[in-house]
């Protein structure tokens, strides 16, 4: 029964890392290449980009569900501008925070220029930054635009994506000044728009609108993004990048989902919405008290789709020599938990999700179904990183403390082990006793460990313990951008990278990239830490006896080298984090082995091995 619980379980495992491998790394790399084969099919075609215009124009009834109208599928396309040149095209405000670098369109009032700062697109600190809004007539435009819409039968002009903005004063817009521009339509409205920043990534718009015409005006206040061009994304199952929105429950739209669906609405109170990357976001953040019509939408323009989230506010009615004023918020940064928030009891990380009262915005960061495993996990790395400085440090002490808490646990799981292993004679004495009665051996074996107090199943509770832990330390290394070019030491400089060492290369001294070899290429990636992660599985294999049977020798043998291939192209972190939970629980186990007065095998067994390669290849 043993030999068959430690095959099954081998098989099992074996079979585990498999699928996950074949799911977290080979299916969105060949996911990743078929999109990029498909981007540079599109370039070969030379389309040109739309105009990015998304002057709203509908005209929606009190209490309808008409949303500010979208980029028109029939406008004249437009050559393809550098960034720089677009950005000088027409005059403008600058932004200067401590993160974000940018500046506001005056022509239209856009927000359509963000760089994150403290970001940077490599490891290099000198690399460029991290563009996130990009300006219309660009290969990739994306921005936020604020304003009214005009209910049925108003014929007022109002402020749209042409119209020319005039500030007041002069002067960048940092955190402690805002920047209010103006406009007079000439027939009676006067449009005041004051925008301020904090020195995260939030954006405040309190747009006005006086009436010193002849007659009442009802308008519409809305806030809409909008990103031409389908963006490249991760193609990771587990991360969604695409629209998303808390509106009465989570919303996810991937890129394809929408561009299927063309269109779906919400209505919602406490909402917000917006475009979620891997690392970034821009999102719509409502007043909390405000009932919003939201929509998600795409709308293809050729081969180009414009993808938008946006909201309408429930109808204002200015009358003769009145005012109205409508709020909006922008969060336009890095999806930092401590900024964003955490909604875990104890976390320490309010954000904006508590200091505005916002409807779970920590959703923003795609924490996956096992946010209980997995938000604890970060706070717990967080936490010592605010000790010690170093993420890698961080997963090594917290490998510590998880051993730490399932001790008792794994305790008896390994004495359990220990005794297993001590009563081997006598199974082994058994079969001789009863060779061909197969029944009669599994009877008077579990009558042995009846007496010795055996749980035969106890050896997978260790396995079965770390398969959570390591799956949220990687969803945890994979989604927060705490984790983004945090380094270890040495080589190690972006721990949710993986090792950028190679055997296959002599770790650097061959000028070849092996991974570029078509088919197999992918496998040729093997770094210096799953190597290391490779010989610590092997030590905590060999820490048990050698299997009577052969085939699960040869699983038992081959696993190591399985795992090692494996985990290579997962992030550094992770494979460090496998490399000293099996240092942990080698030491563990021959701790408990010794404690219960059994031999520890470990270098008995090494040597056996090689005795053995040894004797195979003399004869």
């Amino acid at each position: 029964m043993t030999d068959n619980r430690n095959t099954i379980l081998a098989v099992i495992l074996s079979g585990f890392v498999l699928i996950a491998w074949q799911y977290f790394y080979n299916m969105p790399a060949m996911e990743k290449q078929r999109a990029q084969q498909q981007a540079q099919a599109e370039l070969q075609k030379t389309t040109p980009q739309p105009t990015a215009s998304a002057t709203p124009g509908a005209t929606p009834q009190a209490g309808s569900t008409a949303q500010p109208s979208t980029p028109s599928a029939n406008q004249q396309a437009q050559p393809v501008q550098s960034r720089d040149t677009a950005i000088a095209a027409s005059p403008r405000v600058k932004i200067e925070t401590p993160r974000i670098a940018g500046s506001i369109s005056l022509k239209g009032g856009r927000i359509d220029d963000v760089a994150l700062v403290q970001f940077r697109e490599t490891v290099d600190p000198k690399s460029p930054p991290i563009i996130l809004y990009s300006p219309s007539g660009t290969a990739e435009p994306y921005y936020a635009e604020f304003g009214w819409v005009p209910a049925t039968g108003v014929t007022a002009k109002l402020p749209d994506a042409q119209t020319v903005w005039q500030q007041e004063g002069s002067g960048s817009l940092t955190p402690t000044t805002p920047v209010l521009l103006k406009w007079d339509n000439g027939e009676g409205l006067n449009f005041r728009r004051t925008i301020s920043v904090d020195d995260h990534y939030l954006f405040t718009v309190k747009d006005e609108v006086s009436n010193v015409g002849n007659a009442p005006v009802t308008l519409y206040p809305f806030a809409l993004i909008s990103r031409h061009g389908t963006p490249q994304v991760s193609g990771y199952y587990i991360l969604h990048e695409g629209l998303i929105g808390y509106l009465d429950g989570l919303q996810e739209y991937a890129y394809k989902k929408i561009d299927e669906a063309r269109t779906v609405n919400f209505k919602a109170t406490n909402g917000w919405l917006g475009m979620t990357d891997k690392y970034w976001a821009s999102a719509l953040l409502p007043d909390t008290s405000a009932q919003i019509q939201a929509r998600f939408s795409s709308n293809p323009s050729g081969n180009v789709h414009t993808y938008q989230t946006d909201y309408l506010l429930d109808p204002v009615t200015v009358a003769i020599g009145g005012s109205a004023t409508a709020n909006a918020r922008l969060f336009a940064g890095a999806k930092e938990a401590s900024v964003v928030g955490i909604n875990f009891p104890l976390a320490g990380h309010g954000g904006y999700n508590k200091e505005l009262g916002l409807n779970h915005f920590d959703l923003l960061i795609d924490w996956g179904w096992f946010y209980f495993i997995t938000k604890p996990m970060f706070l717990g790395l967080d936490f010592f990183y605010r000790f010690f400085g170093n993420f890698g440090i961080s997963i090594l002490l917290v490998t510590v403390i998880v051993k730490l808490l399932f001790f008792p646990l794994a305790n008896k799981s390994y004495a359990s082990m220990a005794k297993m292993k001590s009563v081997q004679p006598q199974l082994q004495a058994l079969k001789e006793r009863y060779p061909d009665d197969k029944v009669k051996q599994q009877q008077e074996m579990m009558e042995i460990y009846r007496k010795e107090k055996i749980n035969p199943v106890a050896g997978c509770l260790p396995v079965v313990i770390q398969i959570p832990v390591f799956f949220s330390l990687y969803k945890v290394l994979f989604v927060t951008i705490e984790m983004r070019h945090a380094p270890f030491f040495g080589w190690i400089k972006d721990l949710s990278a993986p090792d950028p060492t190679n055997l296959f290369t002599l770790f650097g001294l061959i000028p070849f990239d092996p991974t570029t070899i078509p088919v197999f290429g992918h496998y040729l990636a093997l770094g210096i830490w799953p190597i290391i992660m490779g010989i610590t599985m092997w030590f905590q294999m060999k820490l048990n006896p050698t299997p009577p049977d052969p085939t699960q020798q040869m699983i038992f043998n081959w696993m190591p080298l399985i795992f090692t291939f494996m985990l290579a192209g997962f992030p550094a972190g992770l494979v460090i984090y496998w490399a000293w939970n099996n240092t942990l629980s080698v030491l563990q186990q021959s701790y408990i082995m010794r404690r219960n007065g059994v031999k520890v095998e470990l270098f008995d067994n090494i040597r056996n091995s090689f005795k053995k390669k040894l004797t195979t290849e003399a004869t």
